[in-house]
């Protein structure tokens, strides 16, 4: 592979992984404001490529959909969230077909794949469902394989992975409509971004040429992976709080915090609060679950912070000692801010820019491991091609 098209992967990479992270930001934003159903129909916006802006149309979309009457200020949200999603699409497909040039075999799964998803999309847009999920399916098989039998070191079979991710993704974003904001999938769709985001920045990293400098370093390795697997359990169960509607389940102001409902042992039902499959066709907006549920679901999301910070805060110890000094100081700062956006979500009753704030720092976290985690690791070949 030649320099310029290695130039061309690292700042492709950079940029999709900058635009996955504002995305991920303002999905965070359409799903606090409560926005996920503005749009009641998929991929269109009440059978509109954009939204309805004229009175004639606004009329037509409330006819249409007599139980979710039109919102504009929400509807547009949704929808560019959607324009943003398929923009970043096209950028991974771009990524992918890059990184698999002059691997026919590859390429080619990449293509075929990509042509079954807008495909699929069309079908699913006719009503002919099966087709739809049949040709999604495939799209989603496709770059997977050819992910794990592209003769290239690892980042070059992220980016060929990531592909797949984003189409799963973006049929997450479609369950999510018509689920009706079902928990599980609301959550799946949060890890989606998230990971979606992880790969890019990952591969953005490892092509920027960040790797171990010595042996001490590399020890870090495990220590690193585990701070990251701990955070995405976090993470999963900050998405299981927002998409249960159960962030102020212990109220706010004070005795919201450290306490819940002014009490150090309030009433819980850990069991109803972590049922992960409930029945199609109930409209999740809003949240189904009493108090005692929901507050089982925000006691265990505080625990599970109180376990990640103390982790984390050992291991940035642990990273300066080990000569990160600079990725320690980033890793403590972020964390900081994140315990403080969190605490200050419960404290002020979940503000829409705290909360959407909590989000991003969320991610940013993640890329602060990710890059610790890339120094320890050894230098990737650059030419892109097996030895």
């Amino acid at each position: 592979m030649s320099a310029h098209q290695l130039t061309l992967l690292r700042g492709l990479s950079l940029l999709a992984a900058v635009f996955a992270f504002g995305l991920v930001m303002f999905g965070a934003f359409v799903r606090l404001s409560n926005a996920g159903l503005s749009c009641p129909d998929w991929p269109t916006c009440y059978g509109q490529v954009t939204w309805p802006q004229h009175a004639q149309a606004v009329a037509h979309a409330d006819a249409e959909f007599p139980a979710r009457p039109y919102e504009a200020h929400k509807a547009w949200r949704e929808q560019v969230h959607r324009f943003l999603a398929g923009t970043l699409g096209v950028l991974v497909l771009a990524l992918a077909l890059l990184a698999s040039r002059r691997r026919r075999g590859t390429q080619l799964a990449v293509i075929v794949g990509a042509v079954f998803a807008a495909v699929g999309v069309g079908l699913y847009m006719r009503g002919e469902h099966p087709w739809s999920s049949l040709l999604a399916a495939c799209a989603i098989a496709l770059p997977l394989f050819a992910a794990m039998r592209l003769p290239r070191p690892g980042a070059w079979k992220i980016c060929v992975l990531t592909l797949a991710v984003i189409i799963f993704q973006a049929m997450l974003g479609m369950w999510t409509v018509t689920l009706l904001l079902k928990p599980i999938v609301v959550t799946g769709h949060l890890l989606g971004g998230i990971l979606t985001f992880g790969l890019l920045s990952w591969v953005a990293l490892r092509f920027a040429g960040v790797a171990a400098a010595d042996e001490q370093l590399a020890g870090l390795r495990h220590l690193v992976t585990i701070g990251v697997v701990l955070l995405a359990c976090q993470i999963a169960l900050g998405g299981w709080t927002s998409s249960n509607y159960a962030a102020l389940a212990c109220g706010y102001g004070p005795g919201s915090f450290p306490q819940c409902l002014g009490q150090w042992a309030p009433p819980t039902d850990f069991r109803e609060g972590f049922v992960l499959w409930r029945g199609i066709g109930v409209n999740y907006e809003g949240g189904v679950l009493d108090m005692a549920a929901r507050s089982a679901i925000q006691i265990v999301h505080r625990i599970g912070a109180l376990i990640v910070f103390c982790y984390l805060g050992w291991l940035a110890c642990k990273s300066a000692r080990c000569g990160l000094r600079g990725h320690a100081i980033a890793l403590v700062a972020v964390l900081l801010c994140q315990v403080l956006l969190g605490i200050s979500n419960v404290y002020f009753a979940l503000p829409l820019a705290v909360a959407t704030a909590h989000n991003g720092m969320a991610a940013l976290l993640l890329f602060t491991l990710l890059a610790t985690l890339a120094r320890t690791q050894n230098a990737a070949p650059m030419s892109g091609e097996s030895g």
